[in-house]
């Protein structure tokens, strides 16, 4: 098994496919690498009818996903670098959001980051009690979403939650997600989660696949409306002296001093 194939597996029991991010010692914080075969899946799936829908959950019991793993950006030194991954990303959710079959996202301690973006992006999300939702971005390392993400936030929750959200750089707990609505359910543990998950998706896998696909289809073209290019606001933060001094102190495990450029 790749090392790919090791950190996401996928599995599909009873016409359910199963993605599981399994970095466990690292709160399955994200690797390119995992990225790319999520989105190859879903890309997959697109082509063949192996599943109805998709569920994605993180190994163990203490993340879902913990964002994108730091040490991906240290070789991050011109404006092209800081485009390409803001893209590459865009790429990986927008086949997330156009896989032609329902996806759950079954979230559980950390589900931060990318992490949290991936489950921004699937149909339904459901949640442990001990859920972290948010983007701690404005004090971990200090760079920004992109104008996509922020859009897709935007419509989940509101402009003035995701504000909130990002401005305290606080992580939202499964019992405030529920009430505005970013989950549809919460459930006691991890392995109640499991269950859940899959109870939903077999009632889900039993329903119209044509109304399902048509649904998604109408609020994504409906999504795509406010879709702008603001790639200006990417840079002023991935190029700044606070992005590099966000990463090392991140890394060292020290508070940031930031300078505001």
């Amino acid at each position: 098994m790749s090392g790919a194939e090791a950190e996401l597996l996928y599995e599909v029991r009873e016409r359910i496919g199963y993605v599981t991010f399994n970095r466990p010692a690292s709160r399955n914080a994200l690797t390119f690498a995992m990225y790319e075969a999520l989105a190859a899946l879903c890309t997959r799936l697109n082509e063949t009818d192996e599943v109805r829908v998709l569920v994605m959950t993180g190994a163990g019991d203490k993340a879902f996903a913990a964002g994108t793993d730091i040490n991906q950006f240290r070789a991050f030194r011109t404006q092209e670098d800081a485009i390409a991954y803001e893209r590459r990303i865009d790429k990986v959710l927008r086949a997330v959001e156009t896989c032609k079959v329902p996806t759950i996202a079954a979230m559980g301690g950390a589900c931060t980051g990318g992490g949290a973006a991936i489950a921004a992006v699937c149909d339904l999300r459901i949640a442990s009690t001990d859920l972290r939702f948010g983007f701690p971005i404005a004090r971990t390392i200090g760079n920004c979403l992109s104008i996509e993400n922020y859009a897709r936030l935007v419509g989940l929750i509101g402009a003035a939650r995701v504000k909130d959200m990002i401005f305290t750089a606080r992580l939202l707990g499964a019992a405030e997600a529920e009430r505005i609505g970013l989950v549809s359910e919460v459930v006691a543990d991890h392995e109640a989660l499991l269950d859940r998950a899959r109870e939903l998706a077999m009632t889900v896998a039993g329903h119209a696949p044509l109304t399902l696909r048509v649904t998604k289809e109408a609020l994504d073209r409906i999504g795509q409306l406010s879709r702008i290019d603001a790639e200006d606001l990417v840079l002023a933060c991935y190029m700044s002296a606070d992005f590099r001094e966000g990463m090392d102190a991140f890394l060292g495990k020290r508070p940031p001093d930031w300078q505001g450029r």
